[in-house]
């Protein structure tokens, strides 16, 4: 018999940026866990992609356009999924951009402001109006619920070139922490997944780079690039009962490049 609290039957489960990449690996998992699922992402194509590969698991799946920097388009489409699905269980912030600069010195304002958009003013958009639904489905006598955010390894180890998206991955680890102490009293979970170098379209050049697959990815003990289904075991763990005690963490997922 499977360890019951990993079944996510009856549960709704909403992803940003979840119809490719980490986001999709994510949504998959749970979906094959028994999760319905909603997915945000810009991209009509790839949203009805992943729509029809996740409604083949047998799932109610919900596919809504979202930009998730744009505040008014956030809170209309959580309540347009609560609705629609009934209720959210979990919610997974992991939309973002990598966009860096040539140097430090030469990173311009508006390099700066989109990353502060997508990956910091998106998740806390986003994780506000999950708190929101959940802390009121708790005063209606039905606590519980989890809310996570995809940070990055950037957050924790020097990311040259990078420090506008580092900024943002750290800010959203302390945003998580802070919501986790505030939402405990409503049985609302908060935690933060670090993933380390993934093959996903973001880190495409650096894929096909020989020099950085010798240098960066010789240097992971796993020896390979991390993958989107890599992470579909966290976001598991994260949405179901098995997690029920587990608030405030960042799961550092990176083949260990960080401790070596």
């Amino acid at each position: 018999m499977a360890y019951a609290p990993f079944n996510l039957t009856g549960k709704v489960a909403l992803v940003t940026g979840g119809n490719r990449g980490i986001g999709l690996g994510m949504a998959r998992a749970m979906a094959e866990a028994g999760a319905d699922v909603v997915i945000w992402g810009t991209s009509e194509t790839h949203n009805l992609a992943a729509e029809g590969e996740l409604t083949r698991l047998g799932v109610r799946v919900l596919a809504q356009k979202v930009d998730v920097s744009d505040e008014a388009a956030v809170v209309a489409a959580m309540a347009e999924a609560a609705t629609a699905m009934g209720r959210i269980d979990t919610v997974i912030a992991n939309a973002g951009i990598g966009a860096g600069a040539a140097s430090f010195s030469e990173m311009s304002v508006e390099i700066w402001r989109r990353n502060m958009a997508v990956n910091l003013e998106g998740a806390f958009f986003t994780c506000r109006e999950a708190c929101k639904h959940m802390v009121a489905r708790a005063k209606a006598g039905d606590p519980g619920g989890s809310i996570a955010v995809t940070a990055s390894l950037a957050a924790v180890d020097g990311a040259a070139r990078n420090e506008a998206y580092a900024a943002t991955k750290g800010g959203v680890i302390a945003m998580m922490k802070a919501i986790a102490v505030e939402h405990a009293r409503y049985g609302v979970r908060a935690n933060a997944i670090l993933p380390g170098w993934i093959a996903t379209d973001m880190t495409a050049r650096s894929q096909e780079s020989a020099v950085f697959n010798e240098k960066v990815i010789g240097r992971v003990p796993v020896r390979r690039w991390g993958e989107p289904e890599d992470f579909g075991g966290i976001a598991v763990y994260l949405a179901s009962d098995a997690s029920r005690y587990h608030t405030g963490d960042s799961f550092l997922i990176d083949g260990g490049y960080a401790i070596f």
